[in-house]
């Protein structure tokens, strides 16, 4: 019901958004005079700011056509390397003929599209080969192609390393760090001939009762049956998914939102006042921050509350509980893959010592082949995206990679 009444205030909101949309031209065309009425700039940054809040966000481009490598720009194609009916493996093939490391790039599956990580991604290209995973959003995907669980998971990216081969390098961004180390430990226990060389873990839930977020407390705080009740919707009628047991993105959204609601509103506060005084730079930069934060996917039920439950409530990886299609996850297995962890000093998401807390599980990993890196002054997003990354974390994983 609660997903119906979401698509009905959307649909009731449209002809407000026409209506912005519609003034918002009339005081910036070059051909209408009102234009170049004094209150001209104040009424098109009101509009533009109206028309933000109210639209729909779909998933945004990728926007990766080209790299430049040793100095001349190459042609970068993105193609569909595996496809699987809850993930797309992309593949950024760059026109040239290189042996760069292999790298697997699996993105989180927690509300957001991959294209979050489309700077991971473009910081890495010239000097290696790229794979991504590309999550579908869960009212996508046909009620007839069945469950998504954490398992399903594990196996997906099990799939992926076997199709990409022993070279490959991973680097897990927030909540994949857990399934990833199911991933390689299962398959190093059981005797699997391939084995990454590298798994780079940024910001994830390893251990989530070091230094607890918000974010944490507020998984703990509740039984699972709350989360079951309150947040777990029907896809409707309108998209192929019609009727799969979903985790909204709206809701996810709404709850990143109230995090932070003061930073927000001062982020839309200071937009505005880009638009009224010419700013354009720093107006385009809040627009495709935004564009990027307000598209939103649906998780499948099942798949967010094993989550919640493995690695929020019960610490089953940490604590040496955790099953995986009947068989326990054994990170002391791993011996050959090199591991490096990666926290921002500020992370609000995943708090510090939480991913480093792989280095206790995985002790049979020689500290030679390990590594750790603490961001001073850097949050969640900017282990992964920004100028800090591209200065400070990329150059780190970089060598890491070259190293091993």
């Amino acid at each position: 019901m609660l997903y119906t009444m979401h698509e009905l205030q959307h649909a009731l909101l449209a002809p407000f958004a026409t209506a912005a949309a519609a003034t918002h031209t009339l005081f910036t065309h070059p051909q209408s005079p009102w234009s170049y009425t004094p209150i001209a700039r104040g009424m098109a940054a009101a509009n533009e700011l109206l028309m933000r809040l109210v639209r729909r966000y779909e998933k945004p481009q990728w926007g990766i056509d080209s790299t430049v490598i040793g100095g001349k720009t190459v042609p970068v194609k993105i193609e569909k390397a595996v496809i699987k009916p809850f993930c797309h493996l992309l593949h950024f093939k760059r026109e040239t003929e290189r042996n760069d490391p292999i790298v697997l790039v699996v993105a989180p599956l927690s509300g957001h599209h991959s294209t979050l990580l489309r700077d991971t991604v473009r910081t890495m290209l010239p000097e290696h080969e790229v794979y991504i995973t590309d999550w579908i959003d869960a009212r996508m995907v046909p009620v007839h192609e069945g469950h998504f669980h954490l398992d399903d998971y594990v196996e997906y990216v099990q799939e992926f390393i076997r199709f990409l081969g022993p070279d490959v390098h991973l680097v897990s961004v927030c909540q994949p760090t857990v399934p990833v180390l199911a991933a390689v430990a299962l398959m190093a226990a059981n005797g699997d001939k391939i084995a990454p060389r590298t798994m780079t873990m940024m910001g994830g839930p390893i251990d989530t009762r070091k230094s607890p977020t918000e974010v944490n407390n507020f998984a703990t705080g509740r039984p699972l049956s709350w989360f079951e009740s309150r947040v777990i919707q029907r896809v409707p009628a309108k998209y192929p998914g019609m009727g799969r047991r979903v985790y909204p993105g709206f809701l996810q959204h709404a709850s990143f939102i109230a995090m932070n609601a003061h930073r927000h509103v001062e982020a839309h506060r200071e937009f505005f006042n880009h638009l009224v005084t010419g700013d354009g730079e720093s107006a385009e930069a809040h627009r495709r921050f935004y564009d990027e934060y307000n598209a939103v996917l649906d998780m499948p039920a099942e798949y967010y509350l094993e989550t919640l439950r493995v690695a929020f409530k019960e610490h089953a990886l940490a604590n040496g509980t955790w099953d995986v299609r009947g068989q326990r996850v054994d990170p002391s297995a791993i011996t050959k893959t090199a591991l490096f962890t990666i926290e921002g000093e500020l992370d609000d998401i995943s708090g510090v010592g939480q991913t480093e807390a792989a280095h206790t599980l995985c002790t049979n990993i020689p500290k030679s082949r390990r590594d750790h890196f603490l961001v001073d002054g850097v949050g969640h997003y900017g282990i992964f995206s920004g100028r800090r990354y591209r200065e400070r974390v990329y150059p780190r994983i970089r060598d890491f990679i070259r190293r091993h």
